[in-house]
């Protein structure tokens, strides 16, 4: 019999990556998330539209679902600005009783055997002080308010219980090619890109002084993700996550503007979460012009345009803190992919433009 995965948060940036390679291997996939996800397989998938937030709707739904051998969560919980719910207690709560919602009504299933759980480099505490570089999974736990902390502990004792496997991931600022969604930059970046070429301004960097940080393609994600579902290795273990490489957002620039068929200009610091929203009618009228998807801007940004002010280090006046993280542990571990980050940046505009969220490079 095919194994089962449950995927939590299917229309997501990982999930969705998630459900394509599962499906790809032959697996039974259940998708979990409030709208079906987009994915490039072909395949048959079973879709439920649960809200993770309630506690009623888990347990029906849940209840009844079997044979699941593997859950992998990718599902969030983010509220409107982004960066100032990191450190809210109410959002921190919110995530753990999803979790729970959902986990709870599923453990009852003797099938599961394994769970994957998704955290970040905030764990490393990079959104309340300097992070130690580079970020090992083998130092102790930062001691601040997240909940990646009440997630876990909570996965450790229902582990302990049933006598599941499970694995922690922490990626590093994941690249695809979803929109609407929390945190993914590519459409922030060709929304942008669309409305300086449609208003005649240069496509300048719009952030703050140069930052190199890392970043990981959520095709490498899932494939980390789908490795760890039966490998020993990776059972009860904390992982890094990033394409094996840095970058710095001053070098990429000039390869989005060619992909996105825009000129480079001087640097000029803009908020992409006041400036985007600002210019919803420029984006109708593209969207129009190209026959794009009726997609507003709101629609397309998600809370991405706060996100891309993050990563990009808008305001900052000094260099920020240095914010790397090793991957070596799971390369020695046996998962060793790796990818090119501007590639995968210029992958998933391309995938953007072909489903006609974005306007083709002319």
């Amino acid at each position: 019999m095919p194994n089962t995965v449950l995927v939590a948060g299917a229309s997501g940036l990982v999930g969705a990556a998630v459900v394509d390679r599962f499906l790809e291997d032959g697996w039974d996939v259940v998708a979990v998330s409030r709208r079906k996800p987009e994915i490039f397989s072909d395949k048959p998938f079973t879709h439920l539209s649960v809200d993770l937030q309630d506690e009623t709707a888990c347990k029906q739904a849940f209840s009844g679902v079997k044979d699941v051998t593997h859950l992998v969560y990718t599902a969030v919980y983010e509220k409107p600005g982004l960066v100032a719910g990191w450190t809210d207690e109410d959002q921190m709560q919110t995530n753990m009783t999803m979790l729970r919602n959902l986990v709870e009504p599923l453990s009852g299933d003797d099938a599961l055997q394994h769970v994957t759980l998704l955290q970040g480099t905030k764990a490393y505490g990079i959104h309340v002080h300097p992070m130690r570089v580079p970020a090992r999974e083998r130092y102790p736990r930062d001691e601040h308010a997240n909940f990646y902390w009440l997630q876990e502990d909570y996965l450790k004792q229902k582990a302990a219980e049933r006598g599941l496997r499970y694995t922690i991931f922490r990626p590093q600022l994941i690249v695809g090619p979803n929109y609407g969604v929390v945190m993914n930059l590519p459409p922030v970046i060709g929304a942008y890109a669309a409305i300086c070429k449609e208003e005649g301004r240069p496509f300048s960097f719009p952030g703050g002084p140069p930052f190199v940080w890392e970043a990981v393609d959520t095709r490498l994600v899932a494939n980390a993700i789908h490795w760890a579902a039966d490998a020993p290795e990776a059972d009860g273990q904390h992982f890094n996550l990033t394409n094996g490489e840095v970058f710095e957002w001053h070098d990429l620039w000039p390869a989005l503007a060619e992909e996105l068929g825009v000129e480079v200009g001087p640097d000029e610091p803009l908020s992409m979460a006041e400036f985007l929203p600002s210019k919803a009618d420029v984006w109708d009228r593209i969207v129009d012009k190209h026959g794009l998807r009726k997609i507003s801007i709101q629609e397309l940004l998600g809370e991405s345009h706060h996100y891309a002010d993050f990563c990009f280090v808008y305001g900052a006046t000094d260099n920020p803190p240095l914010a790397f993280v090793s991957t070596v542990k799971i390369k020695q571990a046996g998962f060793t992919d790796t990818w090119d980050t501007e590639e995968s940046f210029r992958h998933w505009i391309r995938v953007l433009q072909q489903r006609k969220v974005l306007p083709p490079r002319t």
